[in-house]
């Protein structure tokens, strides 16, 4: 095999789309389903060129486009991956020529009950995916990273009211961001405070929180759970550079610290987690890696 994919998600689908378009042998390797966390999206409206589309849409035309150009998909489970680029999963072993690691990330959860009912109908861990649903509504924001402080000022231009919530005195994030925070009157920072309940059957209706000995209920349009997410990388982690964080470290956006095996989409270390920058990752992923291939390593 030329190039196996692990992961069809978004940024895989695409490396193996442009790999396949090079006349290379692909093999993509899934645990789960195709489309990773787009699949949960009602609406994407920020993918150029695609007005409004589902995210189970965008990634089935994807995986058609994949098998209309003969790529091959296995569901299983990747368990390791060797630096002679053997990849073994819970039923086989596989040679590759290259490997490109898509495995992204899992959100970080809150783990209460209804949560996951409630993804995609007033619960989001996306903010700039989104934020565009909830103009002049009621929204929260857990967490007290970069990315919540953020994410809060980017939802005070567009919601009507946002609550940062938090559980510790402090933030995390910059102190920065805190004090522009301070200085928005739609903004309302909760510190010291937890989500108890997340409330709604077809939607979220309103959220419970617990501040100290305090509970209250709040009426609530769109809870952004912005509390980090979970690199998938136990399967290369004894053999990839990763940060502190579990994500891989990458030199020139797409190339890991093993020669022939290279990352894409949100799995590895970058600023911005956006389908765009999947699938631009994806394309930069399968060039070099048939670049790698052409050059007869």
């Amino acid at each position: 095999m030329d190039i196996i994919i692990i992961g069809a998600g978004p940024a895989g689908l695409t490396a193996a789309l442009y790999a396949l378009r090079a006349n290379k042998k692909v093999l993509i390797l899934e645990s789960k389903t195709y489309g990773g966390q787009i699949i949960n999206a009602n609406h994407i409206e920020n993918y150029p060129a695609i007005l409004d589309i589902s995210g189970v849409d965008f990634a089935t035309n994807l995986y058609n486009q994949v098998i209309n150009l003969g790529g091959e998909i296995i569901f299983e489970e990747v368990i390791s991956i060797s630096e002679d680029k053997k990849v073994t999963t819970t039923n086989n072993v596989y040679q590759a020529r290259s490997i490109i690691i898509a495995t992204g990330l899992e959100r970080r959860k809150l783990g209460l009950p209804h949560e996951k009912e409630l993804t995609g109908k007033g619960v989001s861990y996306c903010a700039t995916c989104d934020g565009a649903f909830f103009r002049d509504k009621k929204v929260a924001v857990i967490g007290a990273g970069n990315t919540a402080l953020d994410d809060a000022l980017y939802l005070s231009d567009i919601a009507n009211t946002v609550y940062l919530i938090y559980r510790g005195q402090d933030v995390r994030g910059s102190i920065r961001s805190l004090d522009k925070i301070k200085m928005k009157k739609n903004i309302q920072v909760l510190s010291n405070t937890i989500v108890t309940a997340l409330n709604g059957t077809d939607k979220l209706s309103s959220i419970d929180i617990k501040t100290g000995n305090q509970t209250r209920t709040i009426d609530m349009d769109g809870v952004f759970i912005l509390i980090g997410g979970i690199p998938n990388q136990s399967i290369y982690s004894h053999l990839i550079n990763t940060d502190k964080d579990g994500y891989i470290e990458a030199t020139d956006d797409v190339y890991t610290n093993i020669s022939g095996i290279f990352v894409c989409g949100d799995v590895r270390k970058k600023e911005l987690r956006q389908l765009v920058t999947a699938t631009a990752d994806g394309a930069i992923a399968a060039t070099k890696a048939i670049k790698y291939l052409d050059e007869g390593c």
